[in-house]
């Protein structure tokens, strides 16, 4: 038997059964769910009602993030799933879906960080590096970058998380719909949120 989407088949409010008048229709098809896994990208298409297209994302590897604080946006590497409000099971098997939280590659992020604000992303903070950045760059770049440097402060949280090479991050998009991955970088009361969400269940 094929999915399907009607309701001719449920049971009345009252419990009652209703008579069956009609077979299943095409316009009532639903369809195996696209499960998308991390890996190299595989994605199928697939024809819907009125001619129209679907992408569904089989594997993806990469997607477009936002740091809504910082107005900007990166492609990165999507590396691992952490949490899951709907479903344990989707942490466990790495599935990618909407509202999932994942860690995404920081690096994208630190290097224009670095080059904006002229100030290093993390903890580890080299004097030396930071004095031959400073020779190289004309006066005007310098004077620039010292005018930045008030508006370059960063939440605690999403500090510690530069120095470790990864950021939280909620997919925003349905990969197996539109056959991408992409999201927001978390910050601020939502972080603490899921930080606090990811801890509680490592210590079940």
């Amino acid at each position: 038997m094929g999915i399907s989407r009607d309701s001719v088949h449920k049971r009345r409010s009252t419990g009652g059964k209703r008579p069956i008048v009609r077979k299943k229709r095409k316009f009532e098809l639903g369809r195996p769910s696209a499960s998308t896994k991390i890996g190299p990208k595989r994605i199928r298409m697939i024809r819907t009602m009125g001619g129209n297209q679907k992408f569904r994302a089989l594997r993806l590897e990469t997607g477009n993030f936002s740091w809504a604080s910082e107005g900007v946006t990166r492609k990165t590497r999507v590396l691992d799933v952490v949490y899951n409000a709907s479903n344990n099971e989707l942490v466990r098997t790495k599935t990618l879906v909407k509202n999932a939280i994942i860690q995404i590659d920081s690096t994208p992020f630190r290097q224009w960080y670095e080059a904006h604000y002229g100030v290093t992303a993390g903890r580890k903070k080299h004097d030396a590096t930071k004095h031959e950045e400073t020779a190289s760059k004309s006066n005007h770049v310098q004077r620039k970058l010292e005018a930045r440097k008030p508006l370059s402060k960063i939440g605690q949280l999403l500090d510690d998380q530069f120095s470790t090479g990864r950021l939280y991050a909620c997919i925003a998009s349905r990969p197996g719909q539109s056959g991408r991955c992409d999201g927001y970088i978390l910050e601020g009361k939502e972080l603490e949120f899921y930080l606090k969400k990811i801890r509680m269940k490592k210590s079940k």
